[in-house]
């Protein structure tokens, strides 16, 4: 329907891989291993294929709506800046993710902590992926 930088939408993607991989990396791993109850022998466990494949695979569902957005906007004329374009994802963001992961949690009655580390996330994720479509529309 509308045409997208499949590009911008891989590369997109992939920023926000590697801002998880810093995140839950050096800043927040061990913080988060707590919080999620985790050792680091049990997520070495995991089918790293199957977790990281799957995530990618998010990621670019995330990005591709995210540049389909942008896309819908043109359409209609709009010319976003590079500025609106990264706000429109922090938005996308602050206004959909991080309350649908805090519901989850309070209704899971998963930590305060776990709930700013993964909200954290999400919003560096949203701007890192905002950025790099701002920058190659």
């Amino acid at each position: 329907m509308f045409d997208v930088n499949w590009l911008a939408i891989v590369l997109a993607a992939a920023a926000g891989f590697v801002v998880g991989g810093i995140w839950y990396g050096p800043i927040m791993g061990k913080k988060w291993m707590g919080a999620v109850g985790l050792s680091e022998d049990q997520i070495k466990s995991g089918n790293m294929g199957v977790i990281y494949g799957g995530a990618f695979a998010f990621s670019l569902i995330a990005s591709w709506t995210l540049a389909h957005t942008f896309a819908s906007y043109a359409s209609y004329g709009a010319e976003l800046s590079v500025v609106a374009k990264v706000m429109t994802a922090f938005g996308a963001a602050l206004g959909f993710i991080v309350p649908a992961i805090g519901t989850n949690y309070l209704f899971s009655q998963k930590s305060k902590a776990l709930f700013f580390i993964d909200a954290g996330y999400w919003l560096l994720f949203y701007i890192a992926m905002g950025m790099v479509h701002a920058y190659l529309p």
